[in-house]
């Protein structure tokens, strides 16, 4: 790990400066990904801020719906009785996620901006567009077994490897930013993460020195909390990442869907809305055969690599049977 400067703040006030020196800052809070990236020497921050101390923990309800505080811990967020009872399908998705140790330390912001796990990104001897921009992409050419299927450039073939965010792209989240002069812009979830282009290092929007205060979830999400799933599939049952991940949620009038969302995940460089198999589903009756129309809908652009084709048939099972367990059929 190479020397950096550490800076603890309990206020916003100062946050403007702090990051304003040098644009090689970073915000800390439970560190859970940042300090990993540090001690790979993938991450190299001349100045780590760290947040754990702001006043940016507390979830409740708001006019708009729900509010969660950047600084809240996945456990915190995941065991909420509001969270439980309203949006089932976030608790499920963040519970999936690694460990309970790690889900402990995790904070919802952090969650959001953590970075990819390909393996030539964590290897500093391998060319990575994403670590070392120009340098090249060598998982294009090289072992690509977990990487994208969908979104992926000639620059990066990555993929987004969280949990929580598939689900918040379900439930069209907003995600509260603190903008260093001190004002606050918010960003569709469907905003906030970039697929990689010509500028994989750029994981997402989020500018030099803004800060995510909260993530807002819609009152109308709260529509999908009877029918909703979240299905991982993955080496072992914890502490690993996803080979393929669903996120599923239904808005079902007796046995008529009115509503449907569908994102993949651990397919791209951000989470990925299947919105071919909602098309398919809305308006539609109940139906395993439609599930499985739809299923096969949802992969039909995909663009395998040479080790990753598996992802194609093991995604299309994975979203039918997240689409029947949200149906409550299996």
């Amino acid at each position: 790990m190479r020397p950096f400067e550490y800076v603890r703040v309990d206020n916003t006030s100062s946050l403007a400066d702090l990051t304003a020196i040098t644009s090689n800052a970073k915000f800390m809070a439970g560190g859970t990904n940042l300090l990993d990236l540090m001690k790979e020497d993938v991450e190299r921050p001349a100045r780590v801020v760290d947040i754990s101390g702001l006043p940016l923990k507390q979830i409740q309800r708001i006019h708009s719906g729900l509010s969660l505080g950047a600084l809240a811990t996945n456990t915190e967020t995941a065991n909420h009785p509001l969270v439980r009872e309203n949006y089932p399908l976030l608790t499920q998705a963040i519970l999936a996620g690694a460990s309970g140790q790690l889900r402990n330390m995790a904070t919802n912001g952090g969650n959001l901006l953590q970075r990819t796990r390909c393996n030539y990104f964590y290897d500093t001897a391998m060319p990575c567009n994403k670590r070392d921009p120009g340098s090249g992409c060598g998982a294009r050419e090289g072992l690509n077994k977990i990487h994208a299927i969908f979104g992926w450039s000639e620059s990066c073939v990555a993929t987004y490897p969280g949990d929580m965010a598939n689900a918040l792209h379900a439930l069209n989240a907003i995600v509260r930013l603190r903008e260093p002069n001190g004002g606050e812009r918010q960003v569709p979830i469907a905003d906030f993460h970039r697929l990689p282009g010509e500028t994989p290092e750029q994981d997402t929007n989020l500018r030099q020195g803004e800060l995510i205060v909260a993530i807002e979830l819609p009152v109308s999400a709260a529509a999908f909390s009877g029918h909703s799933y979240y299905l991982k599939v993955r080496d072992r049952a914890s502490y690993a990442f996803a080979m393929v991940a669903v996120a599923a949620a239904l808005d079902i009038d007796g046995d008529t869907i009115r509503q449907a969302r569908v994102v993949l995940g651990s397919v791209a460089h951000m989470p990925w809305r299947a919105v071919e198999t909602e098309a398919i589903l809305v308006g539609q009756r109940l139906d395993p055969a439609l599930f499985q129309r739809a299923s096969l809908a949802a992969f039909q652009n995909a663009r395998p690599l040479k080790h990753n084709a598996y992802k194609v048939e093991l995604g299309q099972r994975a979203v039918a049977r997240a689409l029947m367990r949200a149906a409550h059929f299996a």
